[in-house]
């Protein structure tokens, strides 16, 4: 396989051309990689390569005639990526689709960037290798290099090596052990002393299945699983940041639709499917808010019916998610019960259709794993400005780009959820 990299820093590159697995497969022919330097078809006698951005600002950029003649004058580009933090992200599943090609070229920019043009000239896909800035493409395209050329034939010294890698099979790797048997007081598993290949293999499988889910539980979105595995993951073991959220549907106060501030009615429906979302997410509770008695009565008597009465012998999985609803006459009272179940002050995390937002998801989850909350959606027309005032912090909202942004209460709740939790309940 033919990489080439277009790089003003070339020697950038000869540390990891001559060290390791990388050296091996180049001087096995495995892998071949040339560097092309756009000083060297700079026309002015300093080499010059970039120049002051259109528009002003800081930094400098490169420029295209420079970069035009490099591209141009090689003989066979094959694949054109370019190392940029507004690429498609680098997993194990691109590594796998560029390993395919025949060639490979990876453009590594530098100070503020490469002219935009570039892109209008040539057929170039930018690749980013995470959410964070380098000064440079070179430690990124040495990256891309090693995680394709791993997958190339050859490369590895036994290409099931590979195989058995993190992400290779969408999941993340087993641990391993080696001699001695016993270090510091420490064992190694007794399944690997064994040597029953199937029991070890099973093993194998099922820790990947573990330190997946509690590390990245996101890979389960594109990872096919057997039934084994899904039996394994449900009866699993895990820490549960889920029992730290409750959710809050607040009938009072809400913006009307006329735009003042009062109270509406409860809804059968929402207290159903959303203690089904509190059971089905493991969370701490479910708290309904109304100012109303005659409302708060009619919830207990809905909750009564499931909980204790005819529909708990019906439907016992209904009783189960309904047992999670506690009601409350005052949002401030459904934060004190919050608080006095993990006895320590509960964060208040409000949702808006409208914005703005103060606080991230992934802020929130943070927020979540470290202590209580009380997460609250408004009927109505949304919360009151004063509960989003009051709160430790707004999410964004769902579809802030929507033409029509006017979902239900129940079904806002499933997708805040999940975009909380997701499978790391």
């Amino acid at each position: 396989m033919q990489f080439t990299v277009v790089t003003i820093f070339p020697e950038f590159f000869d540390s990891f051309l001559s060290c390791g697995l990388m050296a091996k497969a180049v001087e096995a022919g495995v892998v071949a990689v040339s560097r092309v330097n756009p000083r060297d078809f700079a026309t002015d006698r300093h080499h010059t390569v970039d120049d002051r951005p259109y528009g002003g600002g800081p930094g400098m950029v490169m420029g295209l005639p420079s970069m035009t003649a490099a591209l141009r004058s090689l003989p066979r580009p094959g694949k054109i990526c370019m190392l940029s933090p507004a690429g498609r992200p680098l997993d194990q599943r691109m590594a796998a689709e560029l390993a395919g090609e025949e060639a490979v070229t990876l453009l590594c920019g530098r100070y503020e960037g490469i002219d935009a043009r570039l892109f209008d000239l040539f057929d170039i896909t930018p690749v980013s290798v995470g959410d964070f800035v380098l000064s440079g493409g070179e430690s990124a395209a040495a990256c891309l290099m090693e995680a394709v050329a791993r997958l190339v034939p050859g490369f590895m010294g036994k290409d099931a090596s590979a195989d058995e890698e993190s992400f290779s099979a969408g999941l993340l790797e087993y641990p391993h052990f080696t001699r001695p048997e016993v270090f510091e007081g420490l064992p190694v598993p007794p399944v690997l002393l064994g040597g029953n290949h199937a029991t070890i293999a099973a093993w194998r499988r099922q820790r990947a299945l573990e330190t997946t889910l509690a590390r990245r539980p996101d890979l389960f979105d594109t990872t096919p699983l057997s039934p084994d595995d899904a039996a394994f993951l449900r009866a699993a073991p895990r820490t549960r940041p889920g029992r730290n959220l409750h959710l809050g549907l607040v009938h009072g106060p809400v913006l009307l639709k006329d735009g003042s501030v009062g109270t509406v009615s409860l809804t059968n429906l929402d207290v159903h499917d959303i203690a089904r979302v509190s059971r089905t997410y493991g969370l701490g509770g479910f708290e309904v808010v109304s100012p109303l008695r005659d409302q708060l009565t009619l919830a207990g008597r809905i909750v009564d019916h499931w909980c204790t009465g005819p529909g708990s012998r019906s439907n016992p999985d209904r009783a189960e998610a309904l047992s999670l609803v506690r009601l409350h006459e005052s949002l401030d009272a459904a934060l004190a019960a919050v608080s006095a179940d993990h006895g320590c002050p509960a964060a208040l995390i409000a949702t808006s259709a409208k914005g703005p937002a103060t606080l991230s998801f992934a802020a929130a989850r943070e927020l979540i794993a470290a202590r209580p909350a009380l997460l609250v959606l408004g009927t109505g027309h949304g919360l009151a400005d004063a509960v989003l005032a009051r709160a430790d912090g707004v999410l964004p909202a769902i579809r802030p780009f929507s033409d029509y942004n006017h979902l239900s209460v129940r079904a806002a709740a499933g997708i805040l959820t999940d975009r909380l939790l997701g499978d790391a309940m």
